[in-house]
């Protein structure tokens, strides 16, 4: 819509500024609106990386859940899938024709 602002633009708007505001009021227009720019800067990147957080944090929460119904159905369907319940219960061990379950260590303690 404005387009590029050239050299002649800029000098009438100096002017401007010049004749409203005075020589001595400039300098402190100019140092407290390089302020203003700045925090506003600050502020958005703030609220973009939160934003970008909050993403990830959600797609893992959604990965997750995925997971879990993927190997609630597989256990649901019969099938053996490696580190489920229905996959320890399944392996047995033994000759004399008693089966022995066979149970993962969870880090909480050992049971056999």
């Amino acid at each position: 819509m404005f387009g590029s602002i050239g050299m002649p633009e800029m000098i009438i708007i100096l002017v401007i500024a010049l004749i409203i505001f005075g020589p001595r009021k400039l300098p402190e227009l100019g140092r407290s609106l390089g302020r203003s720019i700045n925090e506003f800067k600050k502020a958005s990147n703030e609220l973009r990386s939160t934003l970008e957080d909050e993403i990830r944090v959600e797609e893992k929460k959604e990965q997750r859940a995925q997971t879990e119904a993927d190997q609630k159905s597989a256990i649901n369907a019969g099938l053996n899938v490696p580190g489920s319940d229905a996959d320890l219960a399944s392996r047995t061990t033994g000759t004399t024709g008693q089966a022995e379950t066979v149970t993962r260590n969870t880090g909480t303690g050992t049971s056999a």
